[in-house]
């Protein structure tokens, strides 16, 4: 009983709790229905409210266009603050421009203030409701500009609106109220505008106008029109001009206008009087002398970042250019700012350089957002930027420099001035050229002389315009050739920076600049960045000037200062290694180092082809060989240094042993030289003497490299594969290899053709008829380089541009192509470097980007449209019209001369001689020591030492009458040019060994012999002794002398006179009878 009471109580209780919570629910969704019905009501409400009031701004705008009533001011403020409580920028945006129209139509009414719009200004009442309309008016603007696209012509339309209420309302000039009696207002109406560009530079103002500007004028052509950017600039400049140029206000206009793309170039285009507006205000020295505090213009350039700061710089410059009083007045401070910014730049692409990178026009690679507007305008930044090593600036800048006289001849001293112009400033070049080539003693030798402050004010000034055109190069690097090329347009310029150089510290010259490298201070920085301008722009000037000029007309150095310059950087390179400073040099002092040593290979290399320096001056005389041998077999890193970079201060006698020791290292490393526990492994091939080349080419391409390096033994056989008599102990291979080298190098093969005029040999272009030609030129190689790496001397003249792409010169960044080519054709030469002399118009040579040659019978055009032309780089047009396209044409047509041509050749040939000789053994060799390396000394032949190395057999001796017959002809009836027929006679190399006969191998052997050779059978007891007592079987005066190249053995008939013996080796070598085996 108990229990059911109990459970329904708690029934009850549970069904009372129920109702509870549903009549709660009920009233919550009671009240949220009432509160949704209010939201619904004051939604509907608010947009009939937003319909009425746009009804009513629609049907006001309606009504004033349809009937020509004049809207009262009032009218107007009220129909606007209407559309401002409801404004939608999508919605209102045609009602937006009407109200703007209207606004602006009522300011162009004449004698009616009541109409006028700004009259409200003047309304005790509404003043300051007026001034916070035409505020948000005035903003709404400022966001349409930033949407607006001027390239549209419907919104170039609305740009034009806008930009008009802008300037209309920032400025009381165009304020008809003020008229009069008015002007009285003008202070209180200028407060007023003041406060409006306040109100709106806290908005952002300057970001609006840097969008617009952006949009319109960052492409290739400008979309804005004058109007447009003459009203944009003055809104720019209103808030300046009204701040009284404040920093904060200099700031901005820097950041948001000046770094526009190019935006001071398109001024001068569609509205230079905003020049003269920037001009009378001295903007440019504003800005310089704000940016010279270092933390102002690293926060303007932290803001910009890389591109922008580069913008700005390029519109800094452009400004210099056109105000040449600031810049000399401001000098100090404009190269200051420029440092900053350029530095900036460097450090900003160095630090966003990663794998996610793109291509910068003027800086290089780096990870940066893509902006192609910024990529579009960065032709006319450049050309802006060209400004900076302009002649213009460059005689501004460096005036201290320019205005010294390296001129002694009085006449030429008193010349009068002439303006500088395009028409005039040639002839007077010309002039100048003329006068340097008629007098010899025109222009004092510029050596190191001293005695001026390094410390000195001038001294500080010229260093820092170096620091300032070193930073340039090595932050603008993909335009670096351009800005060398500007630096050493004039003249002048380098031969009186050297004359400024030579002038520095106590004494001159190098003992300055060696303190320099060990003081970390920034005075010496800067002097090491003058020397390191002064190198890369002449080694850009004489890369690019052919040898007449050179040589012939001196442009800017004479030879004898060339001659005294690289004796500068010779020692300057040659102490920084020897001194341990290449060592452990980084950044900027390595920098440095690449910059002279890089200077001082195109003088050597420049010498090398034509002398300009007299004997023995590359060379070291306080460098003893002794020494640097001793540290290079300890491994020391400043004698592989040494080694690596200045090999010439060495001298030629002692790098050639040097390379024959290399090579003997590596025949031990090797095994391939005998010792008393193993012997070399010998490669044994057989050849037939009528199949020569191909049964060579077939036994010898396939083995390994190492074994190529080894002992390789030769027998020939006859057509009937009979073994020919004679034992090869290096003679034979030596014939062998002669005689293939012989036939490869023939030009009647065709893998080869010789020069004009001089016959020295390169790779023939057209050798591509021959079957696996590739593989044969590599065959070549490999034989070139075992005659090298054995010393056995081949007389196979190269022409000088084939050694260079041997030694791998041509992959150089200093190499020019038109400098070797005299080698390859001179006529060819002189033709094309006729085109760059020719005055008149270009276009009337009717020049082709093509060349045309006879290629067995047919003619082959090369371009670039064709098949053979796919290196060849087309300048944009099929002829040759653009005067500065000529100096590209002429380097262009070298470089297809000899090295696109043969390319396929060429590389194969190197990669057969780089497997026997390794490339850095040979790179101590400048091309004419290359040629002396593989052909012998061109020296005159050195008969005592001959005498003293020389090998007699058959019964002679040195005191045999025959042989001191044979020396006495030799050294006094034959000419020089006989001696070096006698000795290829015998060795098949009319040349002597580089190190002189005790390396010639097999040594240099005369034999007496009494029978012919197809008779002889060697020495025996009786022959040998009637040889050495001059006992003769019959008398051998009907026999001539015979040889055995491969032994490099003389067999001279033992003759009763010494006319008999005069006569018949004269005729023997003259008729090159003998070599054969014995």
């Amino acid at each position: 009983m108990f229990s059911a009471s109990q459970c329904s109580r708690a029934q009850f209780l549970d069904r009372a709790r129920q109702a509870r919570e549903e009549r709660r629910e009920l009233k919550e969704r009671e009240r949220a229905a009432v509160q949704l019905q209010a939201l619904a009501r004051r939604f509907l409400c608010r947009c009939r409210l937003h319909r009425d009031i746009r009804r009513e701004v629609e049907d006001f705008f309606g009504t004033n266009e349809c009937g020509s009533s004049k809207r009262s001011a009032l009218s107007v403020f009220r129909i606007a603050r209407k559309l401002l409580f409801v404004f939608n920028p999508k919605e209102d945006k045609e009602r937006f421009e009407k109200l703007c129209r209207c606004i602006l139509n009522s300011m162009d009414v004449e004698n009616e203030p009541k109409v006028w719009y700004v009259s409200l200004a003047l309304s005790k009442d509404l003043t300051l409701l007026w001034i916070k309309q035409i505020k948000d008016i005035l903003w709404f603007c400022c966001e349409f500009l930033k949407q607006l696209k001027p390239d549209i012509l419907q919104d170039s339309r609305l740009v034009n609106l806008h930009l008009t209420m802008l300037i209309t309302f920032t400025d009381t000039s165009t304020w008809k109220i003020l008229r009069g009696k008015g002007e009285t207002l003008r202070p209180a109406m200028n407060h007023i505008c003041a406060n409006i560009m306040g109100h709106l530079n806290q908005k952002g103002f300057y970001s609006v106008l840097q969008i617009l500007l952006t949009n319109g004028l960052a492409r290739s052509r400008p979309s804005l029109s004058k109007g447009s950017l003459t009203a944009i600039f003055s809104l720019a400049l209103r808030p300046v001009v009204a701040a009284q140029f404040s920093d904060n206000l200099l700031r901005s206009f820097l950041i948001h206008i000046m770094s526009v793309p190019a935006i001071m170039t398109h001024l001068a285009t569609l509205t230079p009087e905003r020049l003269a507006v920037i001009e009378s205000h001295d903007l440019f020295r504003k800005f310089i002398l704000f940016l010279s505090r270092e933390e102002q213009c690293r926060d303007v350039c932290v803001c910009l970042e890389g591109s922008h700061t580069l913008c700005l710089l390029g519109n800094l410059v452009f400004l210099g250019s056109l105000n040449d009083q600031v810049l000399e007045e401001e000098t100090a401070h404009f190269v200051g700012v420029l440092i900053h910014m350029l530095s900036y730049c460097q450090k900003y692409v160095s630090q966003k350089k990663s794998n996610l990178t793109h291509w910068h026009p003027v800086l290089g690679w780096f990870s940066q957002t893509v902006d192609y507007g910024l990529n579009e305008s960065m032709p006319l930044l450049t050309k802006q930027l060209q400004h900076l090593w302009g002649v213009h600036m460059i005689r501004i800048l460096f005036s201290d420099v320019l205005s010294k006289k390296l001129l002694e001849n009085q006449e030429i001293a008193q010349l009068p001035a002439q303006p500088v112009s395009p028409q005039n400033s040639l002839p007077m070049k010309n002039l100048f050229k003329r006068a340097f080539q008629k007098s010899a003693s025109v222009r004092n030798i510029l050596k190191p002389v001293g005695g001026k402050r390094v410390d000195s004010a001038e001294v500080q000034k010229v260093c820092s315009i170096c620091v300032l055109y070193q930073t340039t190069l090595t932050t603008l690097t993909q335009i670096r050739l351009q800005i060398l090329t500007g630096l050493t347009y004039l003249d002048d310029l380098l031969p009186k920076l050297w004359a400024f150089i030579c002038e520095l510290g106590p004494q001159g010259g190098l003992k300055l600049f060696l303190e320099c490298l060990n003081n970390d201070t920034e005075e010496s920085k800067r002097l090491l960045a003058m020397l390191m301008l002064f190198c890369d722009c002449s080694r850009h000037l004489i890369t690019i000037l052919d040898d007449i000029e050179v040589y012939e007309e001196q442009i800017s150095f004479k030879l004898e200062e060339l001659v005294t310059i690289s004796s500068f950087l010779n020692s300057f390179v040659f102490k920084m290694i020897w001194d341990g400073i290449v060592e452990n040099a980084r950044g900027e002092t390595l920098e440095l180092f690449h910059s002279v040593h890089g200077w001082l290979m195109v003088l050597y290399e420049r010498d090398c082809r034509r002398r300009f320096a007299p004997d023995e001056h590359w060379l070291r005389k306080d460098l003893k060989p002794n020494v640097l041998f001793q540290e290079l077999d300890k491994d020391k890193k400043r004698a592989q240094l040494l080694l690596q970079y200045i090999p010439h201060v060495i001298p030629h006698k002692n790098r050639v042993l040097l390379f024959r020791n290399m090579v003997t290292k590596e025949k031990e490393k090797l095994g391939l030289v005998e010792t008393s526990s193993a012997s070399p492994h010998v490669t044994h091939i057989t050849i037939r003497r009528s199949r020569m080349l191909e049964d060579g080419y077939e036994q010898l391409r396939q083995l390994s490299q190492n074994a190529m390096k080894g002992v390789i033994r030769v027998k020939f056989v006859n057509d009937l594969g009979v073994d020919e008599a004679g034992i090869d102990q290096d003679g034979v291979f030596k014939e062998f290899l002669e005689e293939i080298i012989k036939k490869v190098f023939d030009p009647a093969l065709n893998l080869f053709k010789t020069t004009s005029g001089d016959e020295r040999l390169y790779p023939s272009p057209t050798s591509y008829i021959h079957e696996n030609y590739l593989q044969l030129f590599e065959f070549v190689g490999k034989m070139l380089g075992k005659a090298v790496y054995e010393g056995i001397v081949v007389d196979v003249p190269f022409a000088s541009f084939f050694l260079s792409q041997l030694l791998g010169h041509h992959h150089s960044v200093f190499y020019s192509s038109v400098d070797e080519l005299p080698s390859l054709d001179s006529e060819f030469y002189k033709n094309l470097t006729s085109i760059k002399r020719y005055d008149g118009d270009i276009s009337d040579l009717g020049l082709t980007l093509s060349y045309d040659e006879d290629v067995m019978g047919q003619t082959a055009v090369y371009s670039s449209a064709g098949k053979f032309g796919p290196a060849w780089i087309c300048l944009g047009a099929a002829t040759l019209e653009m005067h500065l396209q000529r100096i590209s044409y002429i380097h262009l047509m070298a470089h297809f001369r000899m090295h696109t041509q043969i390319k396929s050749q060429t590389a194969a040939l190197i990669g057969g001689f780089r497997s026997i000789i390794k490339p850095e053994w040979i790179r101590m060799f400048s091309a004419p020591e290359l040629q002396r390396l593989i052909s012998g000394d061109n020296a005159e032949i050195d008969l005592e030492d001959l005498k003293k190395h020389t090998v007699y057999y058959g019964g002679f001796h040195g005191s045999h009458r025959v042989i001191i017959w044979l020396w006495d002809i030799l050294a006094n009836d034959f000419s020089p040019e006989e001696r070096a027929m006698f000795l290829k006679f015998v060795t098949s190399c009319s040349r002597p060994p580089l190190l002189g006969f005790a390396y010639l191998k097999p040594p240099f052997s005369i034999r007496c012999v009494e029978v012919s050779d197809d008779q002889d059978t060697g020495d025996t007891l009786g022959s040998v002794l009637r040889g050495f007592f001059t006992i003769r079987k019959k008398e051998p005066g009907g026999r001539l002398p015979t040889s055995s190249t491969c032994f490099n053995l003389l067999k001279l008939p033992n003759y009763s006179k010494k006319s008999i013996l005069r006569e018949k080796l004269r005729y023997a070598i003259s008729m090159n009878t003998g070599f054969e085996l014995s």
